[in-house]
């Protein structure tokens, strides 16, 4: 299993360092930015599994920096904005909705909430084949939908 990596993106030194720790007993390789144009930069050399950014960055602001990740990838980095200015339900459903944010929260945050989805977030992409049916599978069921389980040829 490879180790996820995370870009955490924040002005605010104190801010990036406790989200790193929230982090860090999952063991991934977390990069940090502290603004907008460093984030990007960073986001294209070390491609990153998943992005945690404050809304409020200089140089490419957080909505416009999550519009081109998820632009750039088609939706498949997952972005999660946690912004203590843009409060109330408007903007949470403006950056999941029009800049497609994977997850929006408001500082103070439910730190539990929050490793909850950065491990589910994580998970969709690598766990997603575990659930699918294995070659044997398929060949069965599509065996038994055109009747042939069960049946041996007599010579």
């Amino acid at each position: 299993m490879t180790v996820k990596k995370i870009l955490v993106v924040d002005i605010d030194s104190e801010a990036r360092e406790a989200l790193s720790q929230l982090l860090r007993p999952y063991k991934f390789h977390v990069i940090t930015a502290s603004d907008g144009q460093e984030a990007y930069e960073k986001f294209k050399e070390e491609r990153p599994d998943l992005v945690i950014m404050e809304a409020i960055l200089p140089k490419i602001h957080g909505f416009e920096l999550t519009e081109r990740i998820t632009s750039e990838t088609k939706g498949r980095i997952p972005v999660i904005i946690v912004t203590g200015t843009y409060r109330g339900p408007q903007y949470r459903n403006e950056a999941l909705t029009s800049f497609g944010a994977s997850d929006y929260f408001e500082k103070p945050f439910d730190k539990e909430k929050f490793v909850n989805s950065v491990l589910n977030l994580l998970k969709e992409d690598s766990e997603i084949w575990l659930d699918l049916p294995g070659p044997e599978e398929v060949a069965s069921f599509l065996a038994k939908k055109a009747g042939l389980a069960g049946k041996s040829k007599k010579s």
